[in-house]
């Protein structure tokens, strides 16, 4: 008889094992059936055949079979264990870095076993590096063996198991009318899924492991659609919500005529248009919600002035929020030389405020003494509320987490009424992500730049040449003109060992002890960068040693010379954002990209797009194409990818095709609509009224 401690020791170890399991699953973001049955494999393993070891070949999966020859713990270079493993055609050595005892105890010498993993050239012939091993006596499956995105601590035949009996007891039937299925040739669901987790007999593994197969093609069309569905139901539910309208005072002399009349130069056309499309948005009963796209310094600024103009003029707060401190603080400033002679008060809110001064502006903006506040994400805070918030601006809106979006466009939600959304980003948005992503939001772009900007030339150098580059500098500082030079760290790391700024800044005052350089990074107090950003706006500093903090915000027309050190390290985006920093005045301006050899496939490419455009629209095509929709978004703070199967990219046919899907069933069958959705989103569609 088992001791009653003992007994009950047992079903605890099991709970907790239970629970143990649950929660790796929901690390996943596996909580209900229907998660798991959506949840598809990575790869595909190959465990229908035995290869001989002679005809093994490095850098491929293989499994083989035979008999242990021998195994041994070895102790050089470090603790390892080994053993060599014989067909009738070769040996083969396996070894393991990690192992426990009694994995050394199960290879004993003449036990036969198979083992499968990637094979290596070795330095006494080919190898396998922690290969799985099972019993040689087991029958071969008949079919790829699936394995499945997973965590530490989480097996694949765990995995394995809990989607069978999802995929058992879950609803696999249609969303989609078979009409629809016919026209667009899109297989069933049901056999597509099944397919895919467990893919019969003859299914050739380069269709699946390439998602060019049919049932993939099932999965990425009802992954868009979802997606389509759900920014229509976004765009319906603004529409649907209440909003105070904003309209375009037709009264001489309003506050948008009077900062028109006031500001030192001309509107373009562009900016002109953009403007009227804001301000008849501005006027309806519905909130706004538009994205205002613009390449660098095509005066994006100005448009969100007149904006607030209108905003203000109707008895309404207006709120600014920009991801850096630098950046904001360049908007106040503008925002202030432009409204306050007009009778604007502004406020300025950012965390490195002393608490006195926070306290006054959130207290400003609260009892309505305030008309415009402009901040960083000190602006979401739960103590910062206002009085009357009629319009948000969010500037560099990719750069913000889509919580903190959400949040801001929430600080002016009182009953019924929602505040108007202005989103501006200097990083133009493919058409393909416009389609997809940014399909519910009303999109304005500026396609042209103020008269003024000059072309700036690009050139590649290599870190050899650094001390010509500086010279260079040297000499055009030593003729009035002012120059950056970008570096992308702090401080030393040897991981990367990448010059710093900081010891950039001091070589450069050593080397060149006549010429004023400054050095502004992340790290310093907000007033100390403050105060390097003045001096360089006012020209008492020739160069400005920096890190990317000076990517957004800055604006100096002096500057023409721009050179960024470890340029094959930065996105291209970041590269674009930089190099825009320059070419703002009437003195030709050139960017000098560093690099430094050997450059990556992806580095190589980077750079000759820099070097080959400076449009601002095809840099944003290559940038997608090398590195997907996070930087555009802003989803990675977010934690949800929204797209987990069809690219964006290659799969823009596709997407194409579910926005006809998804107008049509929103027409004609909303039981279907409901179907999907709760299929495929439970609980996501929040993020997409950002």
């Amino acid at each position: 008889m088992v001791p009653s401690t003992v007994a009950s020791r047992k079903p605890r170890a099991a709970e907790a094992g239970a629970i143990a399991i649950e929660r790796k699953f929901h690390a996943l973001g596996l909580r209900e059936q229907q998660d798991f049955v959506l949840h598809l494999p990575l790869r595909y393993e190959d465990e229908t055949r035995i290869t001989p070891i002679a005809r093994l070949r490095p850098g491929f999966p293989a499994q083989v079979e035979g008999d242990i020859l021998r195994s041994e713990i070895q102790y050089r270079p470090r603790r390892q264990l080994t053993a060599v493993i014989v067909d009738d055609t070769g040996e083969l050595q396996l070894r393991w870095l990690n192992f426990y005892g009694s994995q050394h105890k199960q290879l004993t010498a003449g036990r036969r076993l198979r083992a499968r993993g990637e094979v290596r050239g070795g330095l006494w012939g080919l190898e396998m590096v922690h290969p799985r091993m099972s019993n040689a006596d087991a029958p071969l499956p008949l079919a790829l063996t699936p394995v499945y995105p997973s965590t530490e601590g989480l097996p694949q035949p765990t995995l394995r198991k809990a989607i069978d009996t999802a995929l058992r007891q879950t609803d696999l039937s249609d969303t989609l009318p078979e009409s629809l299925r016919e026209r667009y040739d899109l297989a069933a669901f049901e056999p597509s899924i099944r397919l895919l987790h467990a893919p019969p007999p003859g299914v050739a593994e380069a269709d699946l492991i390439e998602r060019a197969h049919p049932a993939w093609r099932r999965i990425k069309f009802d992954e868009l659609l979802a997606q389509q569905l759900s920014l229509a139901a976004a765009r319906a539910g603004r529409r649907s919500k209440r909003a105070k309208p904003m309209p375009l005072s037709a009264q001489a002399g309003n506050l948008m005529q009077r900062l028109c009349q006031a500001l030192p130069f001309d509107l373009t056309r562009a900016q002109q248009h953009v403007c009227g499309e804001i301000a008849e948005d501005l006027g309806r009963t519905y909130p706004m919600h538009r994205l205002l796209q613009g390449d660098v310094g095509s005066g994006k600024t100005v448009v969100a002035a007149m904006a607030a103009a209108q905003v203000i003029d109707n008895g309404a707060q207006v709120a600014l929020m920009a991801p850096t401190e630098i950046l904001a603080e360049q908007h106040y400033r503008k925002l202030s030389a432009w409204l306050v002679p007009l009778g604007v008060r502004i406020a300025w809110l950012s965390g490195s405020l002393p608490a006195k001064v926070r306290r006054e502006a959130t207290t400003a903006a609260a009892e309505g003494t305030v008309q415009l506040v402009v901040g960083t994400q000190a602006l979401v805070q739960d103590h910062v509320a206002f009085h009357n918030l009629g319009l948000s601006i969010v500037d560099e809106q990719h750069r913000f987490g889509v919580g903190q979006r959400l949040a801001l466009s929430r600080k002016g939600e009182e009953g019924r009424l929602a505040p108007h959304q202005l989103h501006m980003s200097a990083t133009p948005i493919p058409r393909t992500l416009a389609m997809t992503f940014f399909a519910d939001l009303d999109v304005s772009v500026i396609d042209e730049l103020p008269p003024g900007r000059t072309p700036v030339r690009t050139k590649l150098v290599a870190d050899a040449r650094r001390d010509e580059v500086l010279m260079h500098i040297a000499q055009a500082a030593r003729q009035g003109q002012q120059a950056y030079w970008v570096c992308p760290l702090v401080e030393e790391s040897e991981a990367l060992q990448l010059q710093t700024a900081v010891d950039t800044y001091e070589a450069m005052r050593t080397d060149l002890p006549d010429l004023r350089i400054g050095l502004v990074h992340g790290r310093l107090a907000q007033a100390e960068k403050a105060e390097v950003m003045r001096a360089f706006r006012e020209g008492e500093i020739d160069l400005l040693v920096a890190t990317t903090v000076i990517e957004v915000g800055v604006d100096v027309p002096n500057a023409s010379l721009m050179v960024i050190e470890h340029a094959e390290r930065f996105g291209l985006a970041q590269l674009h954002q930089l190099r825009g920093r320059v070419g703002r005045g009437m003195t030709e301006s050139v960017c000098v990209l560093l690099y430094q050899h050997p450059l990556s496939q992806v580095a190589r490419e980077r750079l000759r797009a820099m070097f080959e455009t400076s449009d601002g629209f095809e840099i944003a095509r290559r940038d997608l194409a090398q590195r997907g929709p996070g930087e555009f978004l802003g989803t990675r703070q977010s934690g949800l990818a929204l797209l987990r199967f069809a690219d964006i990219e290659l799969d823009a046919a596709i997407a194409e095709q579910a926005r006809e899907v998804a107008a049509w069933l929103r027409k004609h069958d909303p039981q279907a609509v409901a179907a999907h959705l709760a299929r495929w989103m439970r609980g996501r569609e929040d993020f997409l009224r950002t």
